[in-house]
């Protein structure tokens, strides 16, 4: 065995690990569930002032005579957030048109079940509220969090009927939509509208490309970048813009996608003239093998759409970066008995904390009920009732989204701090309460040893 071989074994023997740990479907959850502990701990201790120091770092941006000036934390809310909801409005884009919302049979039971999860949760804080200016965070409990919903239920494995994932995921992209517009109409500050207008106008622009074809992601980045300025710029909150992009994202292969003889026979055709020209020697400067890897890749691209390369480039960034750094500047939260002193303090955290644990699985149920008592759908093949109120239980996990929601209702220190207790007990005790009902409800496996063996066999 050679020196490079040894070498290339030691990497692998490294990488794979992390190989097996990006591949987990949980994963990004665990990621996201330590950096909020992270952020706890150090909103907790001693080094405090290096928390808020480091969530205040001022960042800007200089090109001759324009500034973009952003806080760190700032930088995180507004810009990478903004990727996020990108990913979020593609995965809608998705589901509605090829996916469980692309027909109204299979959306009308997760999106009535949604609606419920929505209403009555909001519901509950503004009985809290009602005639307060904290009333303002209504939105923040009605927020399920897909990442921790799907990789608790991930937990159960091949007890899970498939009926019951479908349910969840299409429950969690209807619960998207809703987030979005709550955020678009109600947490919007004063609106510019000339600025309004050039973010519309470079959401027309980036339809326009669409129709027209223009494939470069490159292009599609610069306007993208400037749809999101105006936006910010606008009053409307910048996020909005990655939402509107991520829906303008094309679902379906932009160019016609041969036949599989036909792909098949193209690739084999430019890995030989590839195979040629590498024992050739003659293509010293490597234009000519460029030249047929581009036919490589042009070959192979046009099996996937737009949205499937963006989300499976963007994913990994969101899940492992994006988000765990959102934990880490959001979920720092002094704990101490202070943080709910004030009774009004203490309302917003009773609040939200009751509308997730509560009013989520109470209005999911409820409403889906409903649908199906008035012959509008059915449940799931496989799925009870039981596990209807389990799911419901995890949908009221609404810690990303939520604490999104809550840094735009509450300008008050104290009631945000109160949100964000209020968001972590009542994620946590929603999951507690989800996995122990599936545990329950979900039908038990059989072990290989408890399987009959056939006659003969």
């Amino acid at each position: 065995m050679t020196a490079t071989d040894r070498s290339s074994q030691w990497i692998d023997r490294i990488n794979q690990p992390f190989q097996r740990f990006l591949a987990l479907e949980a994963s990004s959850s665990l990621l996201l569930l330590g950096m909020t502990v992270l952020a706890l701990a150090w909103a907790n201790s001693p080094w405090v002032e290096a928390y808020q120091h480091w969530l205040h770092l001022p960042l800007a941006l200089h090109i001759g005579g324009f500034e973009l000036s952003l806080s760190f934390g700032h930088f995180v809310n507004d810009a990478l957030m903004g990727i996020f909801f990108f990913v979020v409005g593609m995965e809608i884009k998705r589901e509605m048109a090829v996916g469980e919302l692309s027909s109204a049979s299979k959306a009308l039971l997760p999106a009535i079940a949604a609606l419920g999860g929505m209403l009555i949760p909001a519901g509950i804080y503004a009985a809290f509220h009602w005639g307060e200016p904290t009333i303002r965070g209504w939105g923040v409990p009605m927020a399920t969090d897909i990442a921790f919903a799907v990789a608790a239920l991930s937990v159960f494995g091949a007890r899970v009927p498939s009926g019951l994932k479908v349910f969840l995921l299409a429950l969690a992209i209807a619960d998207d939509i809703g987030a979005v517009a709550v955020i678009a109409v109600f947490y919007t500050a004063d609106v510019s509208i000339p600025w309004l207008a050039w973010a519309v106008g470079g959401l027309v622009f980036t339809f326009a490309m669409n129709l027209s074809g223009v494939r470069s992601y490159s292009v599609y980045f610069v306007v993208g970048g400037l749809v999101w300025f105006a936006m910010h710029e606008s009053g409307v909150h910048a996020t909005i813009a990655g939402v509107a992009l991520g829906l303008l994202t094309p679902a379906r292969s932009l160019e016609a996608v041969p036949d599989r003889a036909t792909l098949v026979q193209r690739g084999i055709r430019w890995l030989e003239q590839l195979g040629d020209a590498i024992e050739g020697g003659d293509d010293l400067a490597g234009h000519e093998r460029h030249r047929i890897t581009r036919q490589v890749q042009a070959v192979t691209r046009s099996t996937l759409s737009p949205i499937d390369e963006l989300t499976n480039v963007l994913h990994p960034w969101v899940a492992f970066v994006i988000m765990p750094l959102f934990a880490l500047c959001n979920a720092g939260v002094a704990l101490g008995a202070s943080a709910l002193a004030e009774p009004v303090a203490a309302r917003v955290s009773l609040g939200i904390g009751l509308g997730l644990l509560i009013g989520k699985p109470l209005g999911i149920t409820l409403f889906a009920w409903l649908a199906v008592r008035a012959g509008l759908a059915q449940l799931p093949r496989g799925v009870g009732w039981s596990q209807v109120v389990a799911t419901g239980f995890l949908a009221g996990i609404g810690f990303t989204v939520a604490l999104f929601v809550a840094s735009l209702a509450f300008s008050d220190p104290g009631h945000g701090a109160a949100a964000k207790v209020g968001i972590l007990l009542g994620s946590v005790g929603a999951t507690v309460l989800g996995v122990a009902g599936l545990a329950r409800t979900l039908p038990r496996v059989a072990s290989p040893a408890q399987i009959p063996r056939q006659s003969g066999e």
